[in-house]
């Protein structure tokens, strides 16, 4: 049926076969849609139009058609679509959409995922013994790939609605006195003693040091620079590319109580050119963290020192931790730790101020066992 003189502006109601009436109209791109639905007379396919008008106007409108994709190729679209992604993040997110997102919504259209059926996901996967960490970690994932689709107008808003679901709640991890440091690095090889000092009192990633090449380290000026890291994907292949983020490319200072030790490496260890690795395996190839953990007996080696479980992550935790003691700000901090986001740094400084309050608590306690109290204290305590 064509539109009436000066009835209608957008889009048509057209009239079947059948006698039931169907509407079309233009999408935001221009492009003539069909509605799905058919409508029993004339006025209620007007509202209909009327609706669909009304959504395109205030942003509401999404794509019935495109709705009808399945999550499992939305989402390995979404992902390929992202060619800024770090190959390791990519592992990552492939990972999460086979393990936990396709087995149980894989083959859902996005119209049907609402916040019931993404909140009797997750329940799924906790039931199920999925550690909280991947139940977290594919929560997030869910949630940046349907944020995109309600972006896009093909659903209306966001399903992923569930109030600290994607929040991780990681178990403290150990921080080694200094003393132990030096324990732990007496314990290990000599050709890998140097390393364990360099990633804990530079703070350096695993894959930062494994990077390190005989320019990075300035022993006269006391520094190392972070230029690139290794990554290491389960595939095996491991990539050389820039830091973890942009904040990543620094210069660090190193104390001056680890220098004697770099320049021992240096002269015994590393070769002569510039581009050099600094840490090798034992015959002089790419130190990969298997390899290192293999060669420096770390189970063992740990639990001698009395941590049993620690991660070579926890040396660059240590470090920090040791960085935040020291009073450095805030912006400090997040330079040293290579960090774009003030979120790390601020978790040290809040784990040094809560140890320093228990300290100052510790003093009081034992102040008010030494001193009697005072005329002004009696004073204070007495009910008159």
């Amino acid at each position: 049926m064509a539109n009436k003189p000066g009835k209608r502006r957008f889009g048509s109601v057209r009239k079947l076969p059948s006698g039931r009436f169907q509407i079309r109209y233009p999408g935001p791109d221009g492009k003539l849609r069909t509605g799905e639905a058919t409508y029993a007379n004339e006025r209620t396919a007007e509202k209909a139009l009327s609706l669909v008008e009304a959504k395109l106007i205030t942003g509401d409108w999404t794509d019935p058609q495109r709705a009808k994709v399945k999550l499992g190729i939305y989402a390995t679209k979404w992902i390929n679509e992202r060619t800024s992604l770090r190959p390791r993040t990519v592992e990552i997110y492939r990972g999460l959409l086979r393990r936990y997102v396709v087995p149980h919504l894989g083959d859902i259209p996005l119209s049907k995922i609402d916040t019931a059926v993404v909140r009797e996901w997750r329940a799924t996967l906790v039931g199920s013994g999925v550690g909280a960490s991947e139940v977290a970690k594919s929560y997030r994932f869910l949630r940046a790939v349907l944020m995109t689709a309600a972006d896009d107008q093909i659903i209306p808003r966001n399903p992923c609605r569930i109030r600290g679901a994607g929040e991780e709640k990681p178990e403290e991890r150990p921080v080694l006195t200094v003393p132990k440091v030096f324990e732990l690095a007496d314990l290990v090889p000599e050709r890998l003693r140097a390393l364990i000092l360099v990633a804990t009192f530079a703070s350096l990633r695993w894959g930062e040091v494994a990077a390190l090449q005989r320019m990075d380290l300035d022993l006269t000026a006391g520094t190392v620079s972070v230029r690139q890291q290794h990554v290491e994907l389960d595939t095996g292949e491991l990539l050389v590319g820039a830091p973890k983020s942009r904040a990543g490319v620094r210069t660090v200072a190193i104390p001056k109580a680890i220098v004697p030790a770099l320049q021992h490496h240096l002269d015994e260890f590393t070769g002569s050119e510039n581009t050099a690795l600094i840490f090798t395996g034992a015959r002089g190839g790419i130190l990969r963290r298997s390899n290192f953990r293999r060669a420096s007996d770390w189970s063992t080696i740990t639990r001698k020192i009395g941590h049993e479980g620690l991660h070579v992550h926890d040396l660059r935790h240590t470090g920090n931790t040791l960085a935040a003691a020291s009073g450095a700000s805030l912006r400090d901090l997040m330079e040293r730790m290579g960090h774009d986001s003030v979120r790390a740094a601020m978790i040290y400084q809040h784990t040094t101020a809560e140890a320093d309050r228990k300290i100052a608590d510790a003093m009081d306690g034992k102040i008010t066992e030494a001193r009697p109290p005072t005329a002004s204290t009696r004073q204070a305590r007495s009910p008159t």
